[in-house]
């Protein structure tokens, strides 16, 4: 769509004050022109939202464009299209004196003094004015019209600094030449749409929260619902399998592991664990060691809540040994998941594999069964990690679902892109907290890599 289907302007009287002095050549006065009529074509104009007049200037000022004028885009555009220019001297102070006794006033269209309605002028010129505008455009600004002030090429900067709005930097452009005046099209498009903030003016249809976007907005939901098709309306998670998940790290204690480093591991693990709601109905946590052999710390459910997994994940001594991954992963499948060690029938299964190294054994039988199971594995490799083994442990979409850390930089950009595609079959609710439960591992192992 157009910027200008999207933008809801506040009501603005927007007027142009345009230079067609001697010194601007005629296809340069082109320019400006595409100019004016691009940041028209992005406003949502009309009698009843923002009017558009056009004053022109040289040594004589001549009203192109009253604001009374026909406020159709087609019609705006048109009498754009038509304007000549003057080529005689550069009377910007008369021009902008012109602007506050003639375009802005009732008589010409201009709507009351009302806080609703903005009264904006553009200046757009190239030289050095013949007669002062300082104190005309003092007047003007006490008059509520808000003025931005374009120079091109040899223009005096002093100059717009007099006539411009404050905070200068937001109203004072600067463009080398006419040719590259364009350049200022999107901010202008920006500065007139951004100022409705859609969700504080109430315009928008959301059930429970509306977040703003540049003259736009979009519905989300408060905790404990989620956003139903349409977009707007919520419903609300059942509290029961709502956000229940039962999650195994596989934690590699091999003796590559330094021990400084196995501490940060644990660190880790309780940073994910703090990520979850720890109940019967909610997220169990189980942990398994391997090394060469494969030991497990925890199983799923022996722990009920988030402060005794972490006091039994500080406690995992360190094994020390071989690298035997796929060992670890058989015992993932036959043991961990199973419902004699805790696990609970139709619930998602998470598996987080954590490795340093390249697995002693045969990884591929044991990587593939645990996804054809249906469980939602994470690969975290580290240090001499291979990925080729990351990405055979890792669900589909594999780069959503393997990190390693020689390219760590990447995961906050994977982070954003975290996909709802996963669990677009399942419960919404269950798949906010899968999500919510994924983007806070992207942090976190983005942040041990700080």
């Amino acid at each position: 769509p157009s910027p200008g289907s999207l933008c809801r302007t506040k009501p603005t009287d927007l007027v142009f004050i345009i230079d067609s002095s001697r010194s601007v050549r005629p296809h340069e006065f082109e320019k400006i022109k595409v100019f004016v009529s691009r940041v028209i074509e992005a406003l949502d104009v009309g009698p009843n939202a923002t009017r558009v007049g056009v004053i022109n200037y040289a040594s004589a000022v001549r009203s192109e464009l009253s604001l009374q004028g026909p406020q159709s885009k087609a019609a705006l555009l048109q009498a754009v299209r038509r304007i000549q220019p003057l080529s005689t001297g550069t009377m910007t102070g008369l021009a902008i004196q012109f602007a506050i006794s003639r375009a802005f006033s009732a008589a010409e269209g201009a709507r009351g003094s009302a806080p609703n309605f903005k009264k904006v002028a553009i200046v757009v010129t190239d030289g050095r004015p013949q007669d002062g505008v300082q104190d005309v455009s003092a007047r003007a600004r006490a008059a509520g019209i808000e003025i931005f002030a374009i120079g091109v090429g040899r223009v005096d900067m002093g100059t717009l600094r007099q006539m411009a709005s404050e905070p200068l930097d937001e109203h004072v452009d600067y463009v080398e030449s006419y040719s590259v005046i364009e350049k200022l099209t999107h901010k202008f498009q920006e500065a007139f749409c951004v100022v409705s903030d859609l969700c504080a003016t109430g315009d928008h249809d959301c059930e429970q929260v509306c977040v703003s976007t540049p003259g736009a907005y979009r519905c989300a939901c408060r905790d404990g619902f989620s956003l139903n098709s349409d977009g707007k309306t919520c419903t609300a998670c059942n509290g029961g399998l709502g956000s229940a998940l039962d999650l195994v790290f596989l934690i590699d204690g091999s003796k590559s592991v330094r021990p400084e480093n196995f501490e940060l591991v644990k660190k880790f693990i309780n940073q994910i664990v703090d990520s979850l709601e720890v109940s019967d109905k909610q997220a169990q946590v189980g942990l398994v060691q391997y090394s060469s052999s494969v030991r497990q710390e925890f199983p799923l459910g022996q722990f009920k809540s988030k402060k005794d997994i972490k006091a039994a994940v500080k406690k995992m001594s360190y094994m020390e040994k071989g690298t035997m991954t796929g060992q670890a992963l058989k015992y993932l499948i036959d043991s961990s998941f199973s419902v004699i060690n805790g696990a609970r029938p139709g619930v998602p299964k998470v598996g987080i594999v954590f490795t340093d190294g390249r697995s002693q054994d045969y990884i591929s039988d044991a990587a593939k069964k645990a996804k054809d199971s249906g469980f939602r594995m994470f690969a975290v490799g580290v240090g001499n990690a291979v990925e080729d083994e990351l990405r055979e442990i890792a669900s589909e979409p594999v780069a959503e679902h393997y990190f390693y850390t020689a390219d760590f930089r990447t995961i906050s950009k994977i982070g954003k892109k975290l996909q709802m595609k996963i669990c677009v079959e399942e419960d919404p609710c269950e798949c906010k907290s899968i999500v919510k439960f994924q983007t806070k591992v992207e942090e976190l192992i983005n942040s041990l890599q700080q």
